[in-house]
């Protein structure tokens, strides 16, 4: 046999044939395919990129929590008791056992471990401690609590002005040594030097009598402000704090002094019971930082119990606790603390709350660019028909022309799906907690293959045998078209109803898709109607003008279904994206004045009187004095007590001259201002506002409560409502830095500063002060520093510091507002050009009829003027459909979604921001839209000009 034979097989004519009709219909076709190209590329490079790139704005919203938590306190701590009465003498040595807790972090897994470090070297803290000698200054019923801690991390927030800071090696013959702050220094009349003998509780089961200890004042210090709330719940290292006690008539002063880290060695040798033992671990969320979290939460909710099965064994003879063994030193069970895993819970419904309105856009944009795709197919098809119906006649059957327009565009469309994905994970960031999505960018490009064939079937697919009557055939028509209006409608409607009660997944993220399509379907209904009433108009004109470009309109306006489609759902992205955009941008000026209350705050606890007592500062700033207290109130008519409302006390004049335009300072104003100089006593009613919840408890009187100041016998009060508060002075900005530390729904109740002197200091309460820059520049001419340095020489080192420039900032650099305003953006920009796309390969599939129009009446002698003329006014009811369409459908769907528009998240501010929209980015869309379809209208009219006359009457 023949071996060339065998192998050269001669073609078969056929596939010759094929092949040849497949390059040359490529060769025509490559403008379409292009823009099919260009299409299914951009949407797979967006499945890549996109989600990447939304990981890294939740990364970085993650880590600003995360830091922002752990400048406060620690997200995760571990705390135990050394058992010292284990050994005899009782002892403990505690730079081994804080040393130790390095190693306590050995039973989580190696990934978790790695995200964990120590910080400091651990600390301690003594249950409080009576202070027997010296005896405080003041009256003889007050008794002192003295809490001794070890807190190396405060060394740095300290400057001793007398003696030194207490020392960590002191020989065992010696008296341990405790730093005090300057006013507690003050408070208990000693100094450098002194000695104060304290007595301890006593350990159950090991002692009988509560143990004593003497220490020794090694110096004196006062604190030093500190930007990373390191003072927030530890204000009595610098005040002592006053309060009443629990089973006598007197008062407890509670003071608390800082000892070096030996000072537990030496008190255990005196027989005081072990202190609070606590390691700080910090939380590292470098790089895909949800990534992290999530694996840190896992071994975290069995942190507790890995350390007691790996460390703990049996049961201490003393407290009948578990006894464990940290670094060879006995010591009651462990605690874990974990504040991270519910900081991720928040943060997590808060990304989900994201993503739910990111869908929005997302789906929106899908839809443009598959309706852009769908007409790119219509044009394709149209620019072929000639080809298709000469193979049609030439006997090609339907599938073969199917097969042979899928041959040409399949391998456009897979080719450019891959390069897009190959691009788009090129160009996506690395080391974020977001990954490409394989599987929305293979539904895209399916969705794309699929449409080709079932628009080219439909396109040369066999005509109906006339076997029906025409009339027959139109009732069929119009009743399929009622049947999908009227499930379109019901499909709206449903899908409506169910976002706003569950809220939006990514199913019923489409439901403004449908939104859209019902709007267009009621247009191309509202669309004609209207056209025939010009054309009623017009037809009664003198001029043909008029007439032809309104009937031409109405003779096309059922065929702009699609194009109106895109351009109304394009239209109707963009405007919705603009009003979340601007209703968060407003929110977020909102918000950051309801975190201030003005140009700046300072908040310290307890109820403190500032440095200065004028409302002008000296640094030419006003100021406002809040001071926050919790009382038990009761109602004079039927005696009910109330527990804890939130009393504040108030100067309106001043919060009156901070906010001149402020809803709450006027009613202050007019109801609790009193003639400067008025002091206040027992006897006079203390004008009241009151909460609506407050005021539902006692709806005819006021209400009563009993104080008592410090030496005196117990006063009486009576407080008289004179108003109740309104929602909009509850969330007036002046009351925010106040009820921001209420838990939601404490009974509130504000009262006139001139009350102060009668109601007793606070420690559990809280100042507030306002600051305001020079009213000539309107704050604007006070800066952060010169705000925080007034705030901080009115309140003290120790005060929370908060500017409402530098709050605005953070605000708008959380990673989840930027990310929902780049993707809306984003998106918005994406499907303009989409649907911008659409609509000019729209107008070319249409332009053919309308330059026959125009080259026929040419022939009649139209002149070019009107040729123009009548190809505006063909375009021009499209504009003017698809702007109406588009702002309507706008501004309807975030009053339809209303409730499913949770931006309060975004905003930081006490309630939902009102929705606002940004007319000057809908006026620029419609203006943009309008303008296109003018272009075309010029372009086809140029066009139409340069045309000779064999030219024209070929088109004829």
């Amino acid at each position: 046999m023949d071996t060339d034979a065998a192998v050269t097989r001669p073609v078969r004519p056929g596939a010759a044939v094929t092949r040849r009709l497949i390059r040359a219909e490529s060769r025509g076709d490559l403008p379409m395919l292009a823009c099919l190209a260009v299409l299914v590329l951009v949407l797979a490079a967006l499945c890549a990129w996109a989600p990447a790139l939304a990981g890294r704005q939740e990364d970085r919203a993650l880590r600003q929590r995360v830091d922002a938590a752990q400048a406060q306190a620690p997200l995760i701590s571990l705390s135990t008791t050394p058992a010292v009465f284990n050994t005899s003498p009782p002892s403990v040595d505690m730079a081994t056992l804080l040393a130790a807790g390095r190693t306590l972090t050995d039973p989580l897994s190696g990934a978790a471990a790695r995200h964990l470090s120590f910080t400091g070297g651990g600390s301690y803290d003594y249950d409080p401690a009576s202070l027997l000698t010296p005896r405080p200054p003041g009256p003889a019923s007050t008794s002192t609590q003295l809490t001794v801690s070890y807190l190396p991390s405060a060394r740095a927030h300290l400057r001793y002005v007398s003696g030194r800071a207490p020392a960590d090696h002191t020989p065992l013959t010696t008296a341990p040594q405790i730093g005090l702050s300057q006013a507690t220094a003050r408070a208990l009349g000693v100094r450098t030097g002194s000695r104060l003998s304290v007595e301890f509780p006593k350990t159950p089961g090991a002692q009988n009598t509560a143990p004593d200890a003497e220490l020794v004042v090694s110096g004196v210090y006062r604190t030093v402000a500190a930007t990373d709330g390191f003072w927030t719940g530890r204000e009595t290292l610098d005040q002592p704090s006053r309060y009443q006690a629990e089973r006598s008539a007197g008062t407890v002063l509670a003071v608390r002094g800082l000892v070096g880290r030996d000072a537990a060695d030496l008190l255990a040798g005196a027989g005081v019971g072990g202190p609070r033992v606590t390691w700080q671990l910090r939380a590292d969320l470098s790089g895909a930082a949800l990534d992290r979290a999530r694996a840190l939460t896992g071994p975290l909710s069995h942190f507790g119990a890995d350390l007691s099965a790996a460390l703990c064994q049996g049961s201490d003879w003393v407290t009948g606790d578990i006894a464990c063994q940290v670094g060879g030193q006995s010591t009651q069970s462990l605690l874990v603390t974990d504040s991270l895993t519910p900081l991720l819970t928040t943060f997590t419904a808060q990304d989900q709350r994201a993503r739910a309105l990111a869908t929005y856009a997302v789906d929106a944009l899908a839809a443009v660019a598959l309706a852009t795709v769908a007409v790119a197919v219509r044009l394709l098809l149209r620019r072929r028909q000639p080809h298709l119906r000469l193979q049609r006649a030439r006997g090609a059957s339907t599938a073969r022309l199917v097969l042979l327009r899928c041959a040409v565009a399949w391998p456009v469309v897979l080719i450019a799906a891959l390069l897009g994905w190959a691009g788009g994970a090129y160009l996506a960031p690395t080391g974020t907690s977001g990954s490409p999505q394989p599987l929305p960018a293979v539904l895209t490009t399916a969705v794309v293959l699929l449409t080709v064939p079932l628009m080219t079937w439909l396109a040369v697919r066999e005509p109906r045998r006339p076997g029906r009557l025409r009339r027959t055939r139109r009732r069929t028509a119009v009743g399929r078209r009622l049947v999908l209006e009227l499930t379109v409608l019901l499909a709206t409607a449903a899908g409506v109803a169910a976002l706003r009660s569950q809220g939006p997944d990514g199913i019923l993220g489409a439901v403004p898709v449908l939104v859209a399509l019902a709007v267009v379907l009621i247009l191309l209904r509202v669309y004609p109607l209207v056209l025939r009433l010009v054309l009623r108009q017009t037809r009664r004109g003198r001029g043909v003008v008029g007439f032809v470009g309104a009937a031409r309109a109405a003779h096309d306006a059922p065929a702009t279904g699609l194009a109106l489609f895109v351009l109304v759902l394009t239209l109707g992205t963009a405007v919705f994206g603009g009003l979340v955009q601007r209703t968060v941008d407003d929110g977020l000026t909102t918000g950051a004045a309801w975190n201030t209350g003005a140009d700046a705050s300072a908040t310290v606890a307890g109820t403190v009187a500032p440095a200065g007592t004028t409302t002008v500062a000296p640094t030419g700033m006003r100021t406002a004095l809040q001071h926050l207290r919790a009382l038990d109130l009761a109602g004079q008519a039927d005696g009910a007590v109330v527990s804890q409302v939130a009393v504040i006390t108030v100067d309106p004049r001043q919060l009156a001259a901070i906010a001149p335009k402020s809803p709450l300072a006027d009613a202050l104003l007019s109801g609790l201002a009193t003639p400067p100089g008025t002091r206040l006593d027992a006897n006079v009613p203390l004008p009241s506002f009151l909460s609506p919840g407050l005021r539902a408890r006692e709806r005819t009187g006021g209400f009563t409560t009993t104080v008592v100041p410090q030496g005196k016998p117990p006063v009486n009060l009576t407080l008289k409502p004179v108003g109740t508060l309104t929602d909009a002075e509850l969330r007036d900005p002046l009351l925010g830095p106040v009820t921001a530390q209420l838990p939601e729904g404490t009974p509130m109740l504000i009262t006139t500063a001139t009350a102060d002197h009668l109601l007793t200091a606070q420690a559990s309460g809280s100042t507030v002060l306002l600051l305001k820059g020079d009213a000539k520049s309107d704050g604007d001419g006070a800066s952060p520093t010169a705000l925080r340095s007034a705030a901080a020489e009115a309140l003290g080192p120790l005060a929370r510091i908060r500017v409402r420039a530098e709050t605005l900032s953070a605000l708008r650099a959380d990673g989840l507002t930027q990310g929902l305003g780049t993707l809306y953006t984003t998106s918005s920009i994406l499907a303009a050009l989409s649907g911008l796309l659409a609509l000019a390969l729209e107008l070319t599939l249409t332009s053919h009829e309308r330059s026959r129009t125009a080259s026929f009446l040419r022939t009649l002698g139209l002149g070019a003027k009107e040729a123009g003329a009548i190809h505006f006014l063909q375009l021009l009811p499209l504009a003017v459909a698809s702007a109406v369409g588009g702002t309507l459908l706008g501004l309807l769907e975030p009053r339809l979604l209303a409730g499913t528009l949770d931006l309060r998240q975004f905003t930081g501010g006490p309630a939902q921001p009102a929705l606002h929209t940004d007319y000057s980015l809908t006026l620029a869309l419609v203006a943009g839209v309008t303008a296109l379809i003018l272009a075309a209208a010029a372009t086809e009219t140029v066009l139409t000009r340069r045309r000779r006359l064999g030219a024209v009457l070929r088109l004829t």
